[in-house]
């Protein structure tokens, strides 16, 4: 059934009023950024925290813990002042399915190449941004001067390929967007940019809502999910997203109940 935006926008501003709050974080990756007030610090930990947000959700929050524990509370003077030989037993013994210590190794002395030319990973991000709709290039500019650094393998996901790059695009909601729950800090990208990090969950949601009909979770369904909402919010079209995903990741709330209330009130771009 086709609706109005505004009728569907009524029920998702009530479903965000009701859940964007951070008593729904845990579990969640953004969880560990809140222990960061230094921007500096908080791309770092957002990095590494995104760039191990795949598989059961329990088991990525036990391994970003571990990760973020051993660097310690200072992350950015950790990261360069970091030697590959000095913080290799810091790792040896790190693994979380595809990834392991000599990852992580390769993905802290990237970053602190990326922060060394640029000064931080915002200011990589966005230098060359004028005139850039989707962000892509931003991602890209980090991944290849991480990458030039050798060995972080699969921790930063190519945006040139037709993945949906959900963790780039998780990373960039908590750095860009600011309210009761992401932490923001990257003021100077505008929100109206922002592409849906598109997980399992986020999938279904897109196909209940009639944003898309594609059959996997690449890179088109998520312009395609991302522009159903910019159609509701165009200045902030990620608004809704840690909100809805609560459904089915947070205990007591099932995707079943979020279906109910949504019933019939789709809108198709």
């Amino acid at each position: 059934m086709k609706i109005s935006i505004q009728k569907l926008k009524s029920k998702l501003d009530q479903i965000y009023l009701a859940y964007n709050r951070k008593q729904y974080v845990d579990p969640d990756p953004l969880l560990f950024l809140y222990n960061y007030p230094d921007v500096r610090d908080r791309e770092i930990a957002g990095i590494i925290a995104s760039s191990l947000a795949y598989g059961r959700v329990t088991m990525i929050m036990q391994a970003v813990s571990v990760v973020l524990e051993k660097i310690g509370p200072d992350l950015h003077r950790f990261v360069m002042n970091a030697d590959p030989k000095c913080i290799a037993g810091m790792f040896q013994n790190f693994k979380y399915r595809f990834a392991t210590g000599d990852h992580l190794i390769a993905l802290i002395m990237g970053l602190q190449k990326v922060i060394a030319e640029y000064g931080s990973l915002g200011a990589c991000f966005a230098s060359d941004q004028a005139g850039e709709t989707d962000l892509l290039d931003g991602l890209a500019r980090i991944r290849t001067r991480v990458i030039q650094a050798g060995g972080a393998g699969h921790l930063l996901a190519d945006p040139q390929k037709t993945s949906a790059c959900k963790r780039s695009h998780l990373f960039l909601r908590w750095m860009i967007r600011k309210d009761q729950v992401d932490p923001g800090g990257w003021s100077n990208v505008p929100a109206a940019a922002l592409t849906c990090p598109v997980d399992a969950h986020m999938f279904k949601i897109g196909h209940m809502l009639g944003f898309t009909k594609r059959r996997s979770a690449d890179r088109i369904c998520a312009a395609q999910i991302t522009e159903g909402f910019r159609q509701i919010n165009p200045d902030d079209p990620v608004k809704y997203d840690f909100c809805l995903t609560r459904f089915g990741i947070h205990d007591g709330l099932d995707m079943s109940e979020l279906k109910r209330f949504l019933k019939d009130d789709t809108y198709h771009v």
